[in-house]
């Protein structure tokens, strides 16, 4: 389909290298882990000093260290580039988080300038007025080898937080009605208005808010999402990596505690998680084009059926 629309097809890493003019450039974003590092060895051994391979998927910042150095004693270059934007990055352009050598880094700027959203509408921050570099165009060279996948790493680790915070909010707002509460204390809350609310002026709004709302919207209990899943078991997570951030803080409601969010484990627990808000959790990675799975066990009958599903329809909407 490319090659028909002007591109050069390959069909094999061989013939890739072939075609490719010197110095070359690769760019590899296949799953982290083994894939990457069998692509990313396979490529080097084909590959002429004064060439570069660019991981520009979700490897361990660790990992792109080591690579890089062993790249480097054939004379090959290496660079790492955590990307954020998810499906809608074809269209508006990918965030990235690049790490690797200057001068390098410098030679492939036309490829990062033109896959980068540029600076678009958003305001400028007060006092950058001044300021000089690439950062507001929407990529940034952080510094050395696995410099950019470490700060994509705790990207990661600050959105999976915000998705437990929205998750376990919701949670304590649908279960504001569970028949465990004494009556003067049970409030029956429109959940779909309140997350609509809370993106006109709060100071919580946010992309992930607008996901949870269109979601809410579309179905307000999210009860296709578990269908979707169910092929998956309860208390199921595959654990790729990105579900690790997070600390804990504590919210009573009627004296039961959910966490504002849970610490890491809790993420690659299965039925023994607090509350329903995994479910939140899980509609942010589905909206994201990811495949992430959570089902939870309820803790408390009828109580708990609905907003426990809103973090998979949520990463239907979202990068």
């Amino acid at each position: 389909k490319l090659a028909s629309e002007g591109a050069t097809g390959a069909f094999s890493l061989d013939d890739l290298a072939v075609k490719l003019r010197k110095p070359r450039v690769a760019w590899v974003m296949v799953p982290a882990g083994d894939p990457t590092e069998q692509v990313v060895n396979d490529l080097a051994s084909r590959f002429q000093p004064g060439d570069t391979i660019i991981d520009g998927g979700n490897s361990y910042y660790k990992d792109d260290v080591r690579r890089a150095k062993s790249i480097l004693e054939k004379g090959i270059h290496y660079v790492d580039v955590g990307t954020s934007g998810g499906i809608w990055g074809l269209e508006r352009g990918y965030c990235m988080m690049i790490g690797g050598e200057e001068e390098v880094v410098r030679r492939l700027d036309p490829i990062f300038r033109t896959l980068a959203p540029g600076r678009g509408e958003i305001p400028r921050t007060p006092g950058r007025e001044r300021t000089t570099g690439t950062v507001e165009d929407g990529y940034l060279h952080c510094g050395k080898s696995g410099s950019g996948h470490f700060v994509k790493m705790v990207h990661n680790g600050i959105e999976y937080g915000l998705m437990q915070a929205y998750a376990e909010g919701l949670d304590i707002l649908f279960n504001a009605k569970s028949r465990e509460l004494p009556e003067e204390f049970r409030f029956d809350l429109n959940i779909a208005d309140v997350a609509e609310l809370w993106r006109r002026g709060s100071v919580i709004g946010s992309w992930l808010l607008d996901l949870t709302a269109a979601a809410l919207v579309e179905s307000p209990t999210l009860s296709e999402v578990l269908r979707e899943r169910a092929g998956f078991g309860r208390g199921a997570l595959d654990d790729h990596g990105r579900h690790r951030g997070g600390r804990a803080c504590g919210c009573p409601v009627g004296g039961a505690v959910h966490a504002f969010p849970l610490p890491p484990g809790t993420h690659l627990r299965g039925e023994d998680a607090v509350g329903d808000a995994p479910q939140v959790r899980r509609a942010h990675r589905t909206a994201d084009g990811r495949v992430g799975t959570i089902a939870q066990a309820s803790k408390s009958g009828e109580a708990r059926t609905g907003v426990k599903r809103i973090s998979e329809r949520m990463r239907r909407c979202h990068p």
